[in-house]
Parts: C-alpha cells; structure tokens; sequence
C-alpha cells in the first residue's frame, strides 16, 4: 500500500560518469518495500556544475538530499553548510540531507565497510592488528572505521610508501605506513586484511600473497565487488581463510542516507544482494 504521505519525497545520486551506478537499484528495492512513492534516481553532474546543483538544491525544495560518489565527494564535504565529524576528518562526503534549509553532511563508507564485516564475518574487530594494502582514496574510510573499532595496530602498505605515511599523518599514532616489500612482515599474526586497490581487476596484475603467516582466525576482505571474487579473496579462500566480498559494504552504506530521505531504515538482505548480482551478472 502507497503512503500518500510521502510522494514528494526525493533523493540522488550525483557523480560522473554515473550512468552505471547501482544505487537507484538498491534504494528503488527499499522504496517498493517500504510502499514510499518516492523517488532516487542518478543525476550527471559535471565537476564545473557542483557548485550550482549544491546551491540549488538548498532553495529548490525538489530532493530531500542524496548520494555523492566519484569525484565529488571532497568538494561536496567543502561546501556542506554542516559536515559532520566522520566526514570532516575524512575531508569527503558521500551522503547529504537538507535539515530546515541548511546542507548537512556524512560520510558511510566506513559505516558500510564495518556493517559488511558485521554480518559476514562477526568478531572482525577482535584482533590487534590490521593490514590495509592501498593507499589511495579508498582508503581513508577504511583506516577511520577499523581505527574507531579500536584494533591498536593499522599497518597501511602502499607502493608509494610516501602516500601511506600521508594516512598515518592523518589518522594518528595507531596507523604506520610500509612500502610493499613489508607486506609479508607486517601480516605477522595480523588478524585483519582489506584489499583495497584495484590489483586483479580490469587486467591488472594480482599480487601472490602468503596469507597463512596471519592468525589461523583472520579474515580477508577487499572492497571491490567486481568480479565478486576478487583475485585476493580466491587466493585467501584456497588457503583456508574466511573472506568477505566488498558488496555488503555497497549496500549498507546506503541504509544511513535512505533513512535520513524517507524516515525509514531499511534492512540489508539476500533479496537486495541478488538483485545486484544478477544485474552484476547482465553486464
């Protein structure tokens, strides 16, 4: 049954190129559900034109707020009237709400990453050592989640061992940089790995990682979601570990902003992850 109540309600998402985003298909599912008659479609905003959407969407009164992605998410955090601590300290936004005319501003990347971890692979959080392989934007919401879960160790291991210190500069003194000929040594009794650049995907290259120097418990996780099985995840699964593909993280990060839009939270189930992946699977 339609709530009438609830038809002018409308949210975005806005990046470019967007034409491929899988959003307006996750929120869509919600809104069926939940029998909202509003609206979250994908709308190509230009990197020249962010400025004058952001404006106009504090006057025009058409969408509740949205979703930011690629490659407007530090822009978006700058011009937000009230971006909130995560999305400050991160120096990005992903998702945006009007609040009695004012532009607010989060970021749950983060909130995605460790919710994913939460449902697939329950006591993630229990370890004292992390490694993150990536340095790049990626992987700021990651250190920050992992960090707030309290493991006392982050080991962050980049090619460029200067773009991994820039992340321990930002995050604090539980966070220290490698460059990538420190990965085996770092994984010592790690109870944590996150994959978070795109080696293995469109051709690249995959690195051969020893992952039984970890704890025999540990989890291994990338935040790509295609392929599903990611190089990495297949290499830790032949050697007997638990890993978690990086769709959940997609879905739960959307749960936050779709509450803050149409007033309800939704759930994270089968039913919205196959619907992804049979669309993953048509293209």
């Amino acid at each position: 049954m339609i709530d009438s109540r609830e038809t002018q309600k409308k949210a975005f998402v806005i990046g470019t190129p967007i034409r491929h985003s899988r959003s307006p298909m996750i929120h869509g599912y919600w809104l069926k559900n939940f029998g909202i008659a509003g609206s979250y479609q994908a709308v190509e905003v230009q990197v020249a034109d962010l400025d004058g959407f952001l404006g106009e969407l504090r006057t025009s009164g058409e969408f509740q707020g949205g979703n930011v992605t690629i490659p407007h998410k530090e822009r978006a955090c700058a011009l937000a009237d009230e971006p909130d601590e995560l999305a400050k300290e991160l120096g990005a936004a992903n998702t945006l709400w009007l609040d009695e005319g004012r532009l607010k501003a989060t970021n749950t990347d983060g909130y995605g990453f460790a919710a994913n971890l939460d449902e697939r692979a329950r006591g993630w959080d229990e370890t004292s050592r992390a490694v993150i392989l990536g340095a790049g934007g990626a992987s700021r919401a990651i250190i920050q989640a992992v960090r707030d879960r309290g493991v006392s160790e982050i080991h962050v291991v980049n090619r460029t061992e200067a773009r991994a210190q820039e992340l321990a500069d930002r995050f604090g003194a539980r966070v220290y940089a490698h460059p990538m000929d420190a990965l085996t040594e770092v994984m010592q009794g790690a109870g944590l790995f996150i994959n978070t650049t795109s080696l293995g995907m469109d051709g690249e290259g995959s690195l051969d990682i020893d992952f039984t120097v970890m704890d025999a418990k540990a989890v291994v996780t990338d935040i790509v979601y295609v392929p599903l099985e990611t190089p990495t995840l297949a290499q830790a699964r032949a050697q007997g570990f638990t890993a978690v593909d990086g769709l959940g993280m997609l879905l739960h990060q959307a749960v936050p902003g779709f509450e803050k839009w149409f007033g309800r939270r939704p759930v994270v189930d089968e039913t919205v992850r196959a619907l992804v992946i049979a669309d993953m699977d048509a293209h």
